[in-house]
């Protein structure tokens, strides 16, 4: 039996702790808040996407190579690492939530299965560690045979993600990929203070150095700073990378993508539907389409009075209109920080770690998981799974 400690009490830290304490191990979790799983509350909006079905590797992003670490192998044994505390899963489109819809339900079968198998919690912030004589040294109080570190990244940082770990790794001579935000809002040049608020569905385009990189379809929100919602989540990550790396970072919104994907198509609608409504002025035509200040906002930048009937404007007038509306590019400035990040890209460099176990190449008896190794996922469940997976693979302690 091997004394373990795990400093960190969320998704990783906590799996890490049920799966090494199951293997016999004396297991203690280090948690500075003060209750566990404080990160898992707030995902999902409270409702915590766990899982998805849709478990393409494509879907996780790393400077190194993280298919030794994500896998089918690793994918089954989160599965059914996950049926075995209990979840019963509510599955929409793939995405599983707990049947509950609430996140304590996930919160709740971690904390059970720790305390079920003797783990120790101790709520107190580790602020020193050591080693001295193959022994671990937390707050020179604290000694153990192994260390977890599963503290986060620096996403979020209200639930605890400070970066803390980081400097750990660094103590013993870990390579830091930068840590960035993602899955983030992103900050335009453009000022949208008067249409902050406004949700549409619009299909987003990312332009890096002027070539389309990536594109994603569905809800997107408008914000005094720029534009947040799942689409620009998605890309988010690719985006700040270029933007770290001083590169032209544009993205281009089609507001009307289930009615015309071109500016003669949508001239064309436009104009069907002025006859069709016995030549309605400009803006009654585009308030059928938009929230008022999104009509109002193109026709201010095609420079069209507002109070025009469609058969009185010239195809230019319309066809700069319409180029608005399905063409529109923001110059992207930042992102919208790291607290307000979902995840952490960048973290410990693959490279240093082994892909079977999670312990360090660098320092025996250390090993990591979850947010802090240099892989992050797409919304949908993905970053969570990666929390499972690692955990299981660092808690494997024997």
């Amino acid at each position: 039996m091997k004394k373990v400690f795990i400093i960190g009490g969320g998704a990783s830290g906590l799996t890490a702790a049920i799966k090494a304490s199951k293997n016999g191990n004396d297991v203690t979790i280090f948690e500075k808040n003060n209750k566990l799983g404080k990160k898992i509350l707030i995902t999902g909006n409270g409702k915590c996407n766990y899982w998805n079905e849709n478990q393409d590797l494509s879907n996780y992003h790393s400077s190194g190579d993280y298919t030794k670490i994500v896998n089918q192998m690793n994918l089954v044994k989160a599965h059914t690492f996950l049926d075995s505390i209990g979840l019963v899963p509510y599955i929409k489109n793939g995405y599983y939530y707990p049947s509950s819809q609430q996140a304590i339900s996930v919160v709740n079968a971690l904390v059970d299965e720790v305390k079920n198998n003797g783990v120790k919690i101790i709520n107190e912030e580790v602020t020193d560690v050591k080693k001295k004589d193959n022994k671990f040294i937390i707050n020179n109080n604290y000694e153990s045979d192994v260390l977890i570190i599963a503290t986060g990244g620096m996403a979020a940082s209200k639930t605890g993600s400070d970066g803390f770990g980081y400097k750990i790794a660094q103590q013993f001579n870990h390579n830091i990929i930068k840590p960035l935000p993602a899955l983030v809002g992103l900050k335009t040049e453009e000022n949208l203070k008067d249409l902050s608020g406004v949700r549409f569905i619009g299909e987003i385009k990312l332009l890096i150095n002027n070539e389309e990189v990536e594109s994603e379809l569905g809800e997107i929100q408008i914000n005094e700073y720029g534009f947040s919602g799942i689409p620009v989540m998605q890309i988010s990550s690719k985006a700040i990378k270029a933007l770290d790396e001083n590169k032209n970072v544009f993205i281009s919104i089609n507001f009307l993508p289930n009615i015309a994907s071109d500016i003669l198509g949508l001239r064309s609608f436009i104009k069907v539907q002025s006859k069709h409504l016995n030549n309605k002025t400009i803006t009654q035509i585009l308030d059928q389409l938009f929230n008022y200040k999104l009509s109002n906002y193109f026709l201010d930048k095609s420079n069209i009075d507002p109070k025009s009937k469609v058969e009185d404007l010239t195809n230019d007038e319309l066809d700069l209109l319409c180029h608005y509306i399905l063409n529109n590019n923001y110059k992207i400035t930042d992102d919208n920080g790291f607290e307000n990040a979902q995840v952490t890209s960048g973290g410990i460099d693959l490279k240093e770690i082994d892909a079977e176990t999670l312990e360090s190449l660098k320092e025996k008896n250390l090993y990591f998981c979850g947010e802090i190794l240099d892989v992050d996922g797409a919304c949908g469940g993905y970053n969570l799974s990666f929390a499972w997976i690692s955990g299981l693979l660092a808690g494997n302690i024997k």
